[in-house]
């Protein structure tokens, strides 16, 4: 790698058009990406990367009649500390906003650069065009602004942002608090029993741990062979089932792990704790994403934890 001021002027201009192309695509990427279910920012994309590619072809008629046709291939992952992009699909699952962001980002990072590369430049042409595309970059942000207000006034934003609340909830929020409820509930039963029975703590851990694996591989498979999600909008299967047998996992461990105390008693004390915070969780979440009371939310969940933790004790002391 080398560092940005030892790169010759053609190399800089060459190193500006591998960079204006890179971040148009990944404008018309994001534009593809969102077209079913965000078709409004969408087109917000597809107009960014249009200004992008106008950027491109100005360096390259620079370019060539500066220095000739070719164009030597200079990247940003060739230059030392040149700011990277980070990959697609790392944005797109933070949702919507994260990929707004992401673009307000590459619009910042443009403009510096530009800048840079214009204080480095010694023939005017370059410099010029250099200084007029920072500017360009600096003032981008606002006609990105421009442009989102003509593509995506409020009335459409709002809608966009309640589709992508909507989708966050069936594809992550529902599936994991599924997982979340049974690894919290169903494991109570055998966990407590085996504890009662024995009075070993060591049991009771290695109960805890069996039935909690066990039921986060049932529930992840149940859960991603349910449905494709095609058609009730759910998202893929296999994302599903992850987070559901991985919520039913850590529900079942979080009243198993303090058996891990030798002492029968005080690893009880603490694990009937932690199930009130688990129990107590899975009330907000109801509360938070699916709209339930938050009194009826809890009552209902206390009442179930109640009722399945006392029946592991009964069975296991008698």
């Amino acid at each position: 790698m080398r560092s940005f001021d030892q790169l010759t002027e053609p190399e800089i201009l060459a190193l500006a058009i591998s960079s204006e192309e890179e971040d148009g695509r990944i404008y018309t990427d994001f534009a593809e990406g969102l077209r079913e279910e965000h078709p409004d920012t969408s087109r917000v994309f597809t107009d960014m990367a249009a200004e992008e590619d106008e950027h491109r072809r100005r360096l390259i008629d620079l370019y060539v009649e500066k220095f000739g046709s070719h164009i030597p291939l200079v990247r940003r992952q060739d230059v030392r500390g040149f700011v990277q992009r980070k990959r697609l699909w790392q944005v797109r699952m933070h949702g919507i906003e994260a990929v707004r962001r992401q673009a307000q980002q590459m619009e910042q990072d443009a403009g510096r650069f530009y800048q840079h590369a214009a204080s480095r430049a010694s023939d005017a042409a370059i410099r010029k065009l250099l200084g007029d595309l920072a500017a360009a970059e600096s003032q981008h942000e606002r006609t990105a602004g421009e442009i989102e207000a003509k593509r995506l006034p409020d009335e459409a934003r709002g809608k966009e942002d309640d589709n992508a609340k909507r989708s966050f909830v069936l594809q992550i929020v529902q599936p994991g608090l599924v997982g979340l409820m049974d690894g919290s509930v169903s494991t109570l039963a055998p966990v407590f029993a085996a504890a009662f029975a024995t009075h070993n703590s060591w049991n009771a851990f290695q109960v805890g741990m069996a039935a909690s694996l066990g039921a986060g591989i049932s529930m992840g498979f149940a859960e991603a062979l349910a449905d494709d999600g095609k058609l009730s909008g759910r998202g893929t299967p296999y994302l599903r089932g992850f987070v559901c047998g991985l919520m039913t996992i850590a529900g079942g461990i979080g009243h198993t792990l303090p058996y891990l105390i030798s002492d029968f008693y005080t690893a009880t004390a603490i694990a009937a704790a932690v199930v009130v915070v688990e129990l107590l969780a899975i009330a907000y979440i109801q509360w938070r994403y699916m709209d339930t009371p938050p009194v009826s939310a809890a009552a209902k969940v206390m009442l179930g934890g109640g009722l399945v933790l006392a029946t592991g004790i009964l069975i296991g002391s008698s």
